[in-house]
């Protein structure tokens, strides 16, 4: 089974890399692997079959499964919305200032943009009229890049003043000393609700549901384990990291991983699905509400505590 992520170096989708990693997909029948795709061509390559699992922000898949129609939600990786702003070290923006960026050059991925550009409309900061450059860092658009770590490298590089991405990279960047964060909407900093955005889900298709139960009952079985092995004993990290992540991020994939620990919870709530529908409505990707099991492959639900 292919299952797709549009970020391979990153804590954020961790659980569905480590499952594959310490062999779980193995142990539940699955003969699974975790591979590279930009966003928007995770979800495409889902809706045309090409893959059979998406690891990403719950809301991406609205981009191609409109109103929710096809797709389902699994079991979450990790909660909250995963992406943190870090700024260049020397400025003097205090944590928790979202209108630092204002004269600043942002780099940002596709997807998780939409997520830094509703928080900045939230606190009224407006990028064209406060000169605010978004873009993806250099590199970032490139077959088999990871933007947190291309996000670090720029920053040091001089090539922009800031960038919203992953802890990993976050981290990355601060013990470099480069970047220090500003803001980590999880631990809520930023405009209320904005912790709540999206969060990271493993997500399938209703046809495949359908056609092997059994399989996708497996791979949540799996992510539920690699969950639990990470929560009592976060130094597993480093062994998958080591095996997938260039070395810099294999050894300091663990420390991020056990800051991050209450974070890897699989359930799927109301409340956060409701806030994410909410999100995608203020994005425009949803016309109208969807009631919670249109959205979440429930049948899984018991699979969540393990």
């Amino acid at each position: 089974m292919r299952i797709a992520t549009p970020d391979l170096v990153t804590n954020s989708y961790f659980p569905a890399l480590a499952a594959e990693e310490l062999g779980l997909y193995r142990e539940e029948g699955l003969d699974a692997h975790v591979e590279l795709l930009p966003s928007l061509d995770a979800v495409n390559a889902l809706r045309d079959g090409a893959v059979d699992f998406v690891a990403g922000g719950a809301h991406t898949m609205l981009l191609a499964f409109p109103g929710w129609k096809g797709a389902k939600l699994a079991v979450a990786l990790s909660q909250g919305t995963p992406w943190l702003l870090v700024l260049r070290a020397d400025l003097p923006a205090r944590r928790g200032d979202v209108a630092a960026v204002k004269g600043l050059r942002i780099g940002a991925a596709p997807g998780p943009d939409r997520a830094f550009l509703q928080m900045l409309h939230e606190v009224g900061v407006d990028p064209a009229r406060d000169g605010i450059t978004i873009a993806p860092v250099p590199g970032a658009l490139d077959p088999g890049a990871s933007f947190g770590v291309l996000a670090a490298d720029a920053l040091e590089r001089g090539l922009v003043d800031g960038f919203w991405a992953n802890a990993l990279g976050s981290e990355t960047a601060v013990r470099r000393g480069v970047g220090k964060v500003v803001v980590d909407v999880r631990r809520g900093d930023g405009p209320t609700g904005a912790g709540q955005y999206t969060f990271a889900a493993l997500s399938t298709t209703d046809a495949l549901i359908a056609r092997e139960p059994e399989r996708v009952a497996a791979a949540v079985r799996a992510i539920v384990r690699a969950q639990g092995i990470l929560r009592k004993d976060p130094a597993r990290a480093t062994e998958v990291g080591r095996r997938r992540f260039p070395p810099p991020a294999a050894a300091i994939i663990a420390a991020v991983v056990e800051r991050d620990l209450p974070f890897y919870d699989p359930a799927i709530s109301d409340q956060a699905v409701a806030a994410m529908n909410g999100f995608a409505r203020s994005l425009g990707l949803l016309p109208a509400p969807v009631a919670y099991e249109d959205i979440v492959a429930t049948r899984f639900r018991n699979l969540w505590t393990g």
